[in-house]
């Protein structure tokens, strides 16, 4: 008998306060979860609810305040110890690929140039093979010569998306990445979303205010004050 499969990122009673004068604010408030590889999965609740400081914890782009965080097996954070900065750049740079609600595309440079920016600071042999690749995937290979400015909203989404992927990531944590996208555009990302789920097996954390590309996901997690609902 197979033995069950480790989740890929597991959290146990995570907290995550913030402290403004003296006031204490449990933005994440105990919250223990397994997501499985190759898993598809909306965050879902209202503006204050703790999706997106969730996210950010599971990306390791912020420290817990107490509670345990492992991902792929590695235990970022836990009472008995944590990841030193260095460790934690390598486990994003290999694990983990990022889209926001804001593009962050750099103005003067072409979309290719934009899709190769996480490969500024060290050089990959089968970088801009893989940059028309995804360019192909997403509908973009058209504008990999052309600047920011000459693209749509839903198009400079899908230069963020492409740029998140170049490091071919295990992980995709997207923030509202249709939220500055008219009704037409969003149904596309979702259906991008879908797809990389889908067919490329790309394990999926979202967070959406939108509910169409909420149900897009194979699991929908509500969050009020906090926690769990």
């Amino acid at each position: 008998m197979s033995q069950p499969t480790a989740p890929l990122i597991s959290i146990k009673d995570l907290h995550k306060t913030y402290v403004r004068g003296s006031e204490h604010i449990h933005a994440v408030d105990g919250i223990t979860l397994d997501i499985q590889e190759k898993e598809y999965i909306a965050f879902v609740g209202p503006s204050g609810s703790g999706k997106t400081t969730l996210l950010h914890l599971l990306g390791c782009l912020d420290n817990p305040t107490s509670g345990e965080l492992k991902v792929a097996e590695r235990t970022v954070y836990s009472e008995k110890a944590a990841m030193n900065e260095r460790d934690l750049t390598k486990l994003r740079r290999e694990l983990y690929g990022y889209v926001f609600q804001k593009f962050y595309l750099i103005p003067t440079l072409t979309v290719e140039e934009n899709i190769l920016l996480p490969f500024a600071f060290y050089c990959k042999p089968d970088a801009h093979k893989n940059a028309q690749h995804l360019a192909d995937l997403l509908g973009i290979s058209h504008r990999l010569n052309h600047l920011p400015k000459e693209l749509s909203g839903g198009e400079m989404q899908r230069v963020a998306i492409a740029r998140a992927l170049i490091n071919k990531p295990q992980i995709l944590l997207a923030d509202e990445p249709t939220g500055n996208l008219d009704s037409k555009r969003s149904a596309e990302i979702s259906d991008i979303f879908s797809k990389l789920n889908q067919e490329e097996g790309l394990t999926i954390i979202l967070v959406t205010h939108n509910p169409a590309m909420a149900k897009s996901a194979g699991r929908m997690v509500e969050l009020r004050d906090g926690k769990l609902v």
